[in-house]
């Protein structure tokens, strides 16, 4: 199917919500207002409409392959990432200093939505090549940086982060592969990782392989992890391609969805040790590591919108197009398009509703992040880095879950024929369930915003953005119109249950840990509701004040009905939730091991 990218949405979102002119006067974004993002987008939507989606269906029918150790891409891809690398799409949010533009996330998070929805597969393999990149920068040292950072920035290279043993999934304390110290500051690598994504491929010509290991002697636990760069060929003194190092790909898996994207699993060190390079210090692996983790939970994030935005796109075309049933209101004179039918455009609007709200919540939060790196007032700075991962097990979270429901109805949608391969609806919901898998279940999301961003610090910065939702509260109270009223109505219902629900977690988190943790996912649930609704609540008020300016009228008066849609079908579900959460713990742990 055709991908037409959402770019009123988009910019809509990036100049009044994300306010990329007020990025845009931090040092270092001076170039990149709101029509540099315009014209970057602009352009991101000719090459992944024109380029990447029409490669989409043909990476399902016709998978990556692997024989004798070499992975072969779906016929096309190789041409496409030549074409993604030569437009320098790999470096738009990297530093100049090494060959990126340098633009920010606000700008490229939206691209990265695009990448998504047109090909979900190919999307990947640039995903884990920002990661890698991030956690160089940040923890590599000037000789690591200088080899490598150039090269992935361009796209010459990929990244790969290796972090997943057969014995060890989430639980990177069960890590095993080992790391032996060489005479030469080098080290040898023996071990084996799975589910590793675009660990092996014929696009680029190296691949540089981030990976945890446990150096000899080092403590027992998360605490003895170190994090190596192991390339899959040498690194000549002159940056040229030297010798294949010893790790090797001995497989690819066979998966529900995201075919085209080799899987792997990577084995290092069967003909003597694969030669790896330390990042950082010893011992201080996983927190370098999580800085790709956060990268890829926000990335991940992203992928969810972008796949529930191809699922409305696709349910949408069916939806005017098949013929079935006089309409109830008897406004046909004979059967007619099944979207005359108001479950059909009930669905229709939760699908739209979801994927705007979490798509303005993630331009928000790419805002912050571009704030808390780039300003330079520190106390500004924090606010905004404390609001950004904050804002990320939502995210990663509530989005992905956002898809799994969206794709569902995009197939609800086309009723039988969604259950046919051929219509391609089912490629959307097979390609979302891994979302709310890879770079962390929905629970360890969960976890993550129980444990460190509510309970550590007693709820306070819950209760600081509910302060702000409230403001919001207050401002669509003053305009007075109907759509705005029932939007802080059900603002504020939604933000007292999330209140109710912080003090739960925060009260009991250590005295009940079971009984908190029972309703974790709930709580993010209730939480990534509340701020995308919080969102869509922003956008009504500037909607109406374009509205009254005459300011495109069509695309306004959609924003507005969406947000209603959101208020009324979607917010109304958080007060369930909040009971859910502070009375329904018990009958989470209530039945005997051995009833199940």
């Amino acid at each position: 199917m055709a991908y037409t990218a959402p770019l009123k949405d988009m910019l809509f979102n990036i100049k009044y919500l994300a306010g990329i002119d007020q990025i845009s006067q931090l040092p270092g974004m001076e170039d990149a207002g709101f029509e540099t993002a315009q014209a970057v987008l602009e352009e991101a939507a000719k090459f992944n409409e024109g380029v990447l989606a029409p490669l989409n269906w043909a990476g399902d029918q016709n998978p990556t392959s692997w024989k004798d150790g070499v992975v072969t891409a779906t016929p096309g891809f190789k041409e496409a990432f030549q074409q993604y690398t030569e437009a320098g799409w790999q470096g738009l949010q990297h530093p100049v200093e090494f060959g990126g533009q340098g633009l920010p996330k606000t700008i490229g998070s939206a691209v990265g939505e695009m990448q998504n929805s047109a090909n979900m597969s190919f999307a990947l393999l640039p995903l884990l090549t920002d990661g890698a990149t991030e956690a160089l920068l940040t923890a590599g040292s000037a000789e690591l940086n200088a080899i490598y950072l150039e090269k992935l920035i361009s796209g010459q290279w990929t990244g790969t982060m290796n972090l997943t043993e057969p014995q060890a999934g989430s639980d990177l304390a069960a890590v095993r592969t080992r790391a032996e110290p060489q005479p030469d500051g080098t080290y040898k690598i023996f071990g084996t990782k799975i589910f590793i994504t675009w660990g092996e491929h014929d696009l680029a010509e190296n691949i540089v392989h981030l990976v945890l290991a446990r150096v000899s002697g080092a403590p027992a636990g998360v605490k003895g992890i170190s994090l190596f760069v192991v390339p899959k060929f040498m690194v000549n003194g002159d940056g040229s391609l030297g010798a294949r190092n010893d790790v090797q790909c001995v497989s690819i898996e066979h998966k529900l969805g995201i075919k085209a994207s080799p899987t792997c699993v990577l084995q290092f060190g069967d003909h003597g040790g694969a030669v790896g390079f330390l990042v950082g210090q010893e011992n201080r692996g996983l927190e370098y590591m999580f800085i790709m983790m956060n990268a890829a939970r926000y990335g991940v994030g992203v992928q969810g919108i972008a796949i529930a935005q191809m699922a409305y796109q696709k349910a949408v075309e069916f939806a005017r197009d098949r013929i079935q049933s006089r309409p109830v209101d008897g406004s046909l004179p004979a059967a007619g398009p099944i979207i005359h039918h108001p479950d059909v455009r009930r669905m229709l609007m939760t699908m739209r509703a979801y994927t705007e709200g979490c798509r303005a919540l993630s331009s928000v939060a790419a805002a912050a992040y571009d704030a808390a790196h780039h300003c330079q007032d520190a106390e500004v700075a924090k606010q905004n880095e404390v609001f950004y991962e904050f804002m990320v097990p939502l995210i990663k979270g509530y989005s992905t879950e956002m898809s799994q429901l969206v794709t569902s109805l995009g197939v609800q949608v086309h009723g039988g024929m969604g259950f046919i391969e051929e219509t391609g609806c089912a490629q959307y919901y097979r390609d979302a369930k891994i979302l709310t898998i890879y770079e962390g279940t929905t629970a360890i999301q969960a976890n993550d915003l129980v444990g460190r961003k509510t309970a550590r610090d007693g709820g306070q910065t819950a209760k600081a953005l509910a302060v702000q939702i409230e403001a919001t509260e207050a401002a669509l109270t003053a305009t007075a119109t109907p759509d705005a009223l029932a939007m802080a109505k059900r603002l504020a219902a939604a933000r007292l249950a999330f209140i109710d629900v912080v003090d739960f977690v925060a009260g009991n988190t250590k005295a009940h840990p079971n009984d908190v943790f029972a309703g974790s996912v709930p709580y993010l649930m209730l939480a990534g509701n509340l701020m995308a609704g919080w969102q869509m609540g922003r956008a009504m008020l500037v909607a109406q004040e374009a509205l009254a300016r005459g300011e495109d009228v069509a695309f306004m008066q959609a924003k507005i009905t969406t947000a209603c849609f959101y208020a009324d079908h979607i917010l109304t579900q958080t007060p369930g939730l909040r009971d859910a959460i502070v009375e329904g713990a018990a009958s989470v742990t209530a039945l005997s091991l051995d009833q199940f």
